[in-house]
C-alpha cells in the first residue's frame, strides 16, 4: 500500500508538471509566477542584503527551491537521466548560496541564471499566451533577449561582489553601470576595474557584449519564420504562409493560430 501511494504521488506530480489537463495548466502558471518572484528577489538582493527581513526571505526562498527541486525529482520519469541535466545541479547550487549567504554570497551572481532557465524551459512557452508563443519569431525573440539580460546581471553581480570598495565601485548601481559601459564598449573612463583580474573581466565583457547585442538585434530583424520539421528533409524553419518545404518541395501541412 506504501509503493502504491507513493506511486500515486508522483504520477500526480508528473501531471501537474508535464500533463495537459486545466489543473496542470493552473500550477504551470503559478510556478512561473513563483519563478518571476525568486528572480525579482535575486535581483534586487543585493539593495535588500542589509535590511532585517532579508535571511528571512532568503531562506524562505530556498525551501521555495528545495521543495520545487523535490517535486521536480519526483515526477520526472528517469531520475538518472534528471540528474545529468546541467540545470539541476546549478539550480542545487543556487539553493546553497541562499543557505549559506554569508560563506557563498560571493557566488550569488549565479542565481540570475534563473532568468535564463525559466525563459528557456518549455514550462514557461506552455504558460505564457497559452501555449501559442511557443517556437514562434517571439521565442526566439524573448530567449535572445533574456540571454542579454542574464548575462548583465550576472557580470553586475559578479562586478558588486569581487570589487565592491575599490574606486568607483561603491554600490550596486555603480556595479551595473561599469557594467552597461563595458558591454556597449561606450568606455567613459570613469569606472574602471583594478588589477590584471579586472582587465581580462572587462575584455571578456566586451567581447560578451558585442556578441549577445548582435544575436538580439539578429533576432528582431530576421524574416519571421514557423518552426515545423518536414516530414521529408526535416528543415525546421519556413515561411508563414509555406504550402511546400523549399529544400525538398514536400507538400507542408504547418498548422495555423486561427480558431
Amino acid at each position: 500500500m506504501h509503493i502504491t501511494r507513493a506511486a500515486r504521488f508522483r504520477a500526480r506530480l508528473h501531471e501537474l508538471y508535464h500533463g495537459e489537463s486545466r489543473r496542470s495548466a493552473s500550477f504551470r502558471l503559478w510556478h512561473v509566477s513563483a519563478d518571476v518572484g525568486v528572480i525579482a528577489f535575486f535581483v534586487a538582493a543585493p539593495l535588500l542584503r542589509e535590511s532585517d527581513t532579508f535571511l528571512a526571505i532568503d531562506y524562505a526562498i530556498a525551501a521555495v527551491l528545495f521543495l520545487d527541486l523535490v517535486a521536480r525529482s519526483a515526477a520526472c520519469g528517469n531520475l538518472r537521466a534528471w540528474l545529468k541535466e546541467p540545470m539541476v545541479w546549478l539550480d542545487g547550487f543556487i539553493l546553497l548560496t541562499l543557505l549559506v549567504p554569508e560563506y557563498l554570497a560571493n557566488f550569488g551572481f549565479l542565481r540570475a541564471v534563473k532568468i535564463w532557465t525559466l525563459v528557456h524551459s518549455n514550462l514557461f512557452w506552455r504558460v505564457v499566451g497559452g501555449g501559442r508563443f511557443g517556437r514562434t519569431h517571439v521565442e526566439d525573440v524573448t530567449k535572445a533577449a533574456a540571454t542579454m539580460v542574464t548575462f548583465v546581471f550576472m557580470m553586475t553581480g559578479l562586478v558588486y561582489s569581487w570589487f565592491l570598495g575599490h574606486p568607483g565601485i561603491n554600490g550596486y548601481l555603480d556595479a551595473l553601470y561599469f557594467t552597461m559601459t563595458t558591454l556597449t564598449t561606450t568606455g567613459y573612463g570613469d569606472i574602471t576595474l583594478p588589477g590584471t583580474s579586472g582587465r581580462i573581466l572587462s575584455v571578456v565583457m566586451m567581447f560578451a557584449g558585442i556578441g549577445l547585442f548582435m544575436r538580439l538585434a539578429g533576432a528582431v530583424m530576421r524574416p519571421r519564420k514557423v518552426r515545423f520539421p518536414c516530414h521529408s528533409c526535416g528543415l525546421q524553419r519556413h515561411d508563414l504562409d509555406a504550402v511546400h518545404c523549399k529544400a525538398c518541395g514536400t507538400l507542408l501541412n504547418i498548422p495555423n493560430d486561427e480558431d
